[in-house]
Formats: C-alpha cells, structure tokens, sequence
C-alpha cells in the first residue's frame, strides 16, 4: 500500500498520527509511506527524520490525497479533506461520528473504507490498539500538573522551620485510565488522594495506588460487554451525588473523567456541589469535550465560579505531543497491520475488532452501533 499521513490543520492540534519510528515498520513490510510536510513539527519530528526512516515527503496534502491508498491521521477528517479524498481509498483516524454525522455520511458516499480510532473495542485483544486509553493515559497525567500549577498550595506534606504544611486533597472522579493515571500522578507529587468510581472491579485497582476509595452502595453491574461504562439510573446518581458532596468540603483538587460512550458525559459536580468547594480549589473537566461532568464547565474555557477554578480545557493529550504521538502511532501501526495481516489482504468483517471499528465500507455505514443511533 500508498500510505500518507497528513499534516493536522486544527488549531490546538499538536499530534501526528504516525511518528518515524513506525515508518520502517511498515517500509519493511514493503508499503511505502507518505508524509506531508511539517506533519510531525509540532511533536518535534522533523521531516529530515521521516526521510531516514524511510519516508517520502510531500510538499502539500493535495499529494498525499492523490498517491495514497490509505490516509492516517489524528483529528477527524474537515470537509475540503473529505472531498479530497480518492474513491475507494482508506482511511484511519478518529471520526467522532456521534458529533459528525453528516461528515461520515460524506465519507461514505465517496465509497471510502473508514476505520474510527475512537471505535475500537475495549477488549484485552485490541488494548494494544486502543487510543482512547494511551491519549487517557496523557490527559490524566497532564490533568494532575495543570491542578498544581493553579493551586494556590502545595502538593505534598512539607515539614519545615515554618511550620509543617499539609498535603492537599486530591479527588478523582472515575477510575479508568485516565482516573488511574492521575491517581499515580497525583501520588508521585506527594498529595492524599482519594476516588469514586461506580464500578466494584476497580476498588483494588484504585487501592493499589495508594488512594482511598469512596465507599457507597454499588450497583452490580455499571459496565458494558465492551468494556465501557453504563449510563446510571436517577437514584443511583442521587446517591453519587451525595457520597461526592460528603468529601468536596475537604476537598482542593477535583479531576473529573467519567464519561459514557456515545452520550453527554453525566454531571457528577452540581452547581449546589460546588459551592461547597473551599476557595481556591480546582476542577479539571476532562469530559468537557463531552460536556462536562460539571454543569458549569464551559468547554475549551478556564473560568472562575463561586471562587472555584473550573478548566474546561481540551485536547489535553495535544498538551504533550511527543509521547501521545508515539503511543498513538503504535496503537494506529498495531490496527492497521491487524486489519490487513492476513495473507489475501482482505478485511475480515468476521473479526470484532475489525468489524467494530469501521464505520464506512463500500458506500455505506456499516457500524451497526453508530447506525441504531443516527
């Protein structure tokens, strides 16, 4: 295969989808690889190191768009690149189809093969692929180290001449991988942390770290078979509520992460809730791309409410473009050699992750899930 990775154009992104490192992984498997120019600047890539890798660069997208089988790529696909792209050609990337309905539609009018990064299974077989958990990864830590820099305290216990000066008080709410992350960010720096997760099987997994767990009458079951986390009832989320309100008081740091597949991110902090929050405390809404688990969180925005800092910034795994671009090259490298290792190089809609993670092939929508909610 043509395979070209394009140049981002979002403004606050910094990623590329496919770092030099991975170039040679798919030259020795004789594809050739594309690179626009100045893709990989951003994450200190030059294109000086594609060439070595192996890489051909190409001086503007219109090229990649033309020589390329299949197009790679980490921000959904804009308009005038979707009409760029040659019938019959493949592409990878995220798509966000539950917010870009109509640009999935477009996609597959052109008759073009489209695999979702943000699709793919939650699976112990696809971890390997999985960007949602590496880009996780990134935004918890950077999540815990923007809450320090805007705290007006220190982290951890300082015993000085001064007098001795207490941790401060983490709490993360949500302990998937990005909860987890901040968890061991948090601790590293020296903070008391505690954390709320509806989930029974991560008690051990949040303990492990070192943070204390938020204990409440759990339901048995608040994960689906794909391993993503269930919307909760009315008096269950009554009860979340006030086991959350209970601590805030105590509370300097909130991270909040939950987040549920395909719908608005469900509020955990209430406005009530947030002013019990001491002044000078931080809220860092990592859903706030999905609204926010805040209902006060306004995306893409730092603001100040009832003395609270609420940081709705998003994009945060862009925050640190070295390391998020070199796990999601290798969760995108892992998928494509995936989807087309088998001898015939046909894809094989038989197998979950393959099937799970197109959204378009032969002019239509084919993902059932994303079907059932269009």
């Amino acid at each position: 295969m043509k395979i070209g990775v394009l140049r981002e154009k979002a403004d606050n992104e910094t990623r590329v989808a496919l770092v030099p490192s991975m170039v040679s992984i798919l030259t020795k498997a004789n594809h050739e690889v594309l690179v626009e120019s100045g893709a990989g600047s951003k994450a200190m890539f030059s294109d000086d190191k594609y060439k070595e890798a192996g890489a051909a660069i190409a001086s503007k997208s219109a090229d990649i768009f033309a020589k390329c089988d299949l197009v790679l790529k980490v921000q959904p696909l804009q308009d005038d690149e979707i009409g760029s792209l040659k019938e019959g050609s493949t592409f990878i990337g995220y798509m966000a189809p539950f917010t870009q309905k109509e640009a999935v539609k477009k996609i597959a009018d052109k008759k073009v093969t489209s695999f979702a990064m943000d699709f793919i299974p939650r699976t112990t077989r696809a971890q390997s692929m999985d960007a949602l958990s590496s880009q996780a990864t990134a935004a918890g830590y950077y999540a815990v180290l923007t809450a320090a820099t805007q705290l007006p305290k220190f982290f951890p216990l300082l015993m000085t001449a001064a007098g001795t000066i207490p941790p401060a008080t983490v709490l993360i709410l949500g302990a998937g991988v990005a909860g987890l992350q901040a968890i061991a960010t948090a601790k590293r720096l020296g903070a008391k942390v505690e954390a709320f997760d509806p989930r029974v099987a991560v008690k051990e997994q949040v303990m492990s770290l070192g943070a204390q767990f938020i204990e409440m009458e759990l339901p048995e079951d608040m994960e689906t078979s794909g391993g993503y986390a269930k919307e909760a009832t009315e008096e269950f989320i009554k009860k979340e509520h006030e086991a959350i309100g209970a601590r805030l008081p105590k509370v300097d740091v909130v991270i909040t992460t939950a987040q549920v597949f395909g719908k608005a991110a469900p509020v955990l902090i209430t406005e009530e809730m947030v002013k019990r929050l001491r002044p000078g405390s931080i809220i860092i809404d990592l859903a706030a791309e999905q609204g926010g688990n805040c209902p006060l969180t306004e995306p893409g925005k730092v603001i100040e409410k009832h003395g609270v800092v609420i940081d709705g910034t998003l994009n945060l795994p862009a925050k640190m473009p070295v390391h998020a671009s070199q796990m999601y090259s290798k969760n995108i490298t892992n998928l494509f050699k995936h989807i087309y290792g088998t001898e015939s190089g046909e894809l094989d809609f038989e197998d979950e992750i393959t099937k799970g993670a197109c959204i378009t092939h032969g002019g239509e929508i084919v993902n059932e899930f994303l079907k059932s909610r269009m």
